[in-house]
């Protein structure tokens, strides 16, 4: 006897979609195609999910990793600033190109060094400042061990938003559209209540954390509580949790800016968290083994 695709997700809670794949790939024993659709024999048994064993790996490197660098704990103020100095510069650098700052990595050195760039607009200038300023001010939250509230993450935005005097760390009135996006960004009247939901929702989660903050950071983004600054903003909390919880900051790369913004679309259109948990696990890992090698040398 056989039974339907649907069937077949209903009976081992996966979806429609994951099934047909599984189907293509040979990995349902017994199962055929005929016409459009597939028969799969009613005692066939569930295949291992492969994408979630891959999830596992990454996640148990992670965590060997952090529990290494635990054990370097804890580390001096000059261990410290040497980890923080050159990532503060690139992290700003990549940040804010990646919303269309024009300054080069060299040219966010020099600004942050009290510099000015010729031919490059203030706006430009300031934002590296700001930036640099809403990092320092993570920083010393974190020492803090300070809980994620919605006051700390307006006073974020407004050292992100330095530009802008009159929409620092006050929720946008009106509503917006992000152009390209898959997601429309919730009315002005609803951000409170959502971003209320949010912290209290990200407080309860108990999965690995890479997946809670990739969750979070998304749906941060779309609340899009601000009326600019949300990226910036957004990948500075993501930051401040990592800290708090004993991981490194990360960086995501202007370079990276395409699969950064993909991992939102592919959220949005099927709900599947694993292309920003991917994009951060990386991230993470790549952060963990450099702080190990310096600490080491």
């Amino acid at each position: 006897m056989f039974i339907s695709v649907k069937d077949a997700a209903l009976k081992w809670g996966i979806s429609d979609r994951r099934i047909r794949v599984l189907c293509s790939e040979g990995r349902i024993k017994g199962a055929y195609q005929e016409g459009r659709g597939w028969k799969i024999p009613i005692d066939a048994e569930k295949p291992a999910d492969g994408r979630f064993r891959a999830k596992e790996s990454i996640f148990s490197q992670i965590d060997r990793k952090k529990a290494k660098l635990d054990t370097r704990r804890p580390l001096t103020e000059s261990e410290l600033e040497r980890l923080y100095e050159e990532f503060a510069i690139e992290y700003t650098y990549n940040s804010n190109a990646i919303e269309g700052n024009t300054l080069t990595l060299k040219e966010t050195d020099l600004v942050l060094r009290g510099l000015t760039i010729d031919r490059k607009p203030l706006k430009d200038h300031i934002e590296a400042i700001g930036h640099k300023e809403a990092f320092d001010y993570i920083r010393e939250l974190v020492k803090e061990n300070a809980p994620l509230t919605e006051s700390v993450i307006k006073q974020i935005h407004f050292l992100v938003l330095a530009d802008k005097k009159q929409d620092r760390g006050i929720y946008r009135r009106i509503p917006v559209r992000i152009i390209g996006a898959h997601n429309e960004p919730v009315q002005p009247y609803l951000i409170g209540p959502k971003m209320e939901k949010l912290l209290l929702d990200y407080a309860a989660d108990d999965r690995h954390i890479v997946t809670k903050l990739a969750q979070f950071h998304i749906d941060f983004e779309s609340i899009h509580p601000f009326i600019d600054g949300n990226g910036r903003t957004g990948r500075l909390l993501v930051n401040l949790e990592l800290m708090k919880a004993g991981y490194p900051p990360i960086d995501i790369k202007y370079t990276d800016r395409a699969d950064y913004y993909k991992a939102f679309d592919v959220y949005s259109v099927k709900h599947d968290l694993s292309a920003m948990e991917k994009l951060f696990a990386g991230y993470i890992n790549t952060r963990l083994d450099a702080y190990l090698k310096i600490l080491q040398e």
